[in-house]
């Protein structure tokens, strides 16, 4: 299966890749399946994932968690190093195309205090669901790389 064929596979093909590299057949081995395990329960355990009814949580600790994905990925890419090479590839466009638009947005309107402002903590809400429902697919991708069985993307009734 090539990366074009797998990104379709998860309704992922909104991630921009070269010709080259989505035409290049997948060679997943035990180093991408450890890695894509780790972020799989990073991704399930965290907001980015896990819907926010209106009255729940905050704005700006949302926003740290989304953003902590970055030291996380970084971390587990490093901790695998060569051996996870398919997962580095497509894990890197998600952190860059995917979750770094929606954290510089949102960071510059939390330092600047805007995001407290009712309107903007609605617009924050609707932009951080629209961003888990990818980060949901992604979830799901990975949890197939690495092995899982049942799908514990939903396992809680929202």
């Amino acid at each position: 299966m090539t990366l074009g064929d797998w990104l379709d596979k998860w309704d992922m093909t909104g991630l921009k890749f070269s010709a080259y590299f989505l035409g290049l057949e997948l060679k997943f081995n035990d180093g991408d399946r450890k890695a894509a395990w780790e972020m799989y329960i990073e991704l399930l355990t965290r907001v980015t994932t896990q819907y926010l009814t209106p009255n729940q949580g905050d704005e700006a600790a949302a926003l740290a968690s989304v953003h902590k994905l970055f030291p996380i990925t970084r971390g587990i890419i490093k901790h695998y190093g060569k051996s996870c090479l398919e997962f580095t590839r497509i894990a890197i466009v998600v952190l860059n195309q995917v979750i770094r638009p929606f954290t510089t947005k949102w960071h510059g309107k939390l330092v600047h205090g805007s995001i407290n402002d009712p309107e903007e903590r609605r617009i924050f809400r609707e932009e951080l669901r629209s961003l888990q429902n990818i980060l949901r697919n992604y979830t799901r991708m990975l949890g197939r790389l690495a092995g899982v069985e049942e799908d514990l993307t939903d396992i809680e009734d929202v």
